[in-house]
């Protein structure tokens, strides 16, 4: 009978044991479209066709630019600490999944105690002073029937997934910044390069005046005119390299570098193109996007975490032992110095003011917040990639119409500073052709800029090649077994 009685409590216990107090956790249903609405150089892809694994930055075939994005991965100081956000978190995993383990401990002590001789209820006659020498091994176990260890675990496992997404989201923003900066820099140079022709040119038109007002056939005013015009011009040239320099700065950061020592060799005439990315359905942009990926794995830890709130509610048992032995000497090992103790103990909180509830209430308020950001970072991530299939388009149509006016303003310059060279129009025709001619030389140059940052922007929008196959598994966000005490 003792043995049926045992045996029905173990199974009772492993019953217990199997409860699981949080809700069926289920993702918010979004309705998403069939495809994107924008369009512009892209190619439809064809079914489970998607950016290329890997570098995305291959795509623009810069050495230079994929040297720099592996100098970020190993050496930006924001990554690493994201690194180490991540290794906190899956050591959070190791923290909470230590209480589904008995805890052992070895108590040993050796000390001479000595009494007053006028300590209250002392017995006549008997030791004022005694040695007492021990050593007591003990256990407990807080046996998890409510699944408040196990959700907690659980929580903090889908907590550990998302900061790996994070540190994912990171990388991926830092290393857009540094190609969006290394775009900016290309323009840079671009435009430090039309400044400079464009300062010849100038300089050519200051010294026409200045024969013709030798010769008394023109007037001061056209000098003025021109040397007005070249001054303008170096003053816009000298503000272009001072912005590179503040990029080039910036890019020196992000790739761990000190801005005093670091320095990108001008490349203006390097030639790029708007690389053709393949656009899939929509519904995969939710497995494509880092930030996506933590936002619903922060949901799924916050539904874990209505478990714990609710396991509350019932008692917690826990079960001890401890054996040892105490003697005034040292002879300890015998058994008429043994001591040992087991027990049990039930907790159940009858009445605390409410804590219970609120603390549940708050769970569930904080799985609807993690809810709400979900379908809030899903729509911000489907306006992303609209707004640069949307400006790629743009850009690529105005990049067209501004090349025509370029070439426009390019013929009415010439045409202007040869009818004056001849002294059959005025000065003041071949200002406002230049003026024309420099504007429209620097705005096709801030397009094609534009159009390679929003490139990078978009590909980008599209995760980078990411996917949440690359996300840890439970057990991989667990950093060592209960067992292990090296490395």
């Amino acid at each position: 009978m003792n043995r049926l009685k045992y045996f029905a409590i173990a199974v009772v216990a492993s019953m217990l044991a199997g409860c699981d107090l949080a809700p069926v956790y289920q993702k918010p249903e979004m309705i998403l479209p069939a495809q994107y609405s924008g369009t512009g150089p892209f190619v439809r892809a064809i079914p489970e066709d998607e950016l290329p694994r890997g570098p995305w930055w291959t795509l623009f075939g810069d050495p230079q630019l994929s040297r720099l994005e592996a100098r970020l991965d190993k050496a930006n100081p924001d990554l690493a600490a994201a690194r180490e956000t991540w290794q906190q978190a899956r050591d959070e995993v190791a923290q909470a999944r230590s209480g589904l383990f008995p805890s052992l401990g070895l108590n040993a002590g050796v000390s001479e105690n000595r009494e007053s001789h006028h300590t209250l209820f002392h017995s006549s006659g008997g030791p004022y002073q005694e040695r007492s020498n021990s050593y007591v091994g003990a256990a407990s176990w807080q046996i998890d029937f409510w699944g408040e260890t196990r959700n907690a675990t659980r929580e903090a496992s889908r907590v550990a997934q998302g900061t790996a997404a994070l540190l994912a989201d990171a990388r991926l923003s830092l290393e857009l910044e540094l190609a969006s900066d290394y775009m900016a820099v290309w323009g840079l140079d671009r435009q430090h390069a039309v400044y400079s022709q464009t300062i010849k040119l100038y300089g050519m038109a200051v010294s026409i005046t200045q024969m013709r007002l030798a010769d008394k056939i023109a007037s001061g005013l056209d000098v003025a005119r021109a040397e007005n015009q070249l001054a303008s011009a170096q003053a816009a040239d000298t503000e272009v390299l001072a912005q590179r320099g503040v990029l080039e700065h910036a890019i020196a950061v992000l790739v761990g570098a000190n801005p005093i020592d670091f320095h990108l060799s001008p490349f203006p005439d390097r030639q790029y193109r708007v690389p053709d990315l393949p656009l899939s359905v929509p519904s995969s942009l939710l497995q494509r996007r880092p930030d996506i990926a933590n936002a619903e794995r922060t949901m799924a830890a916050a539904n874990a975490a209505i478990g714990v709130s609710r396991a509350a509610f019932y008692p917690n048992i826990r079960l001890s032992a401890e054996a040892g032995f105490e003697d005034q000497g040292f002879g300890l090992a015998s058994l008429p110095n043994a001591l040992w103790a087991v027990g049990a103990s039930a907790m159940l909180p009858l009445f605390e003011g409410g804590l219970r509830r609120a603390q549940l209430q708050a769970s569930w308020s904080r799985f609807n917040e993690a809810s709400d950001q979900y379908r809030s970072t899903v729509l911000q991530a489907f306006r992303e990639v609209e707004d640069d299939l949307v400006l790629t388009q743009r850009l690529g149509t105005e990049s067209k119409q501004q090349e025509a006016a370029l070439q426009a303003a390019m013929k009415v310059q010439n045409m202007s500073l040869q009818l004056y060279t001849e002294g059959l129009d005025n000065f003041l025709n071949v200002t406002v052709a230049q003026i024309a001619a420099l504007d429209a030389q620097i705005a096709s140059v801030k397009v094609e800029t534009r159009r390679l940052q929003t490139s990078v922007s978009l590909i980008g929008a599209l995760g980078g090649g990411w996917s949440t196959h690359q996300l840890p598994t439970p057990e991989q966000t667990v950093p060592f077994g209960p067992l292990a005490y090296g490395g």
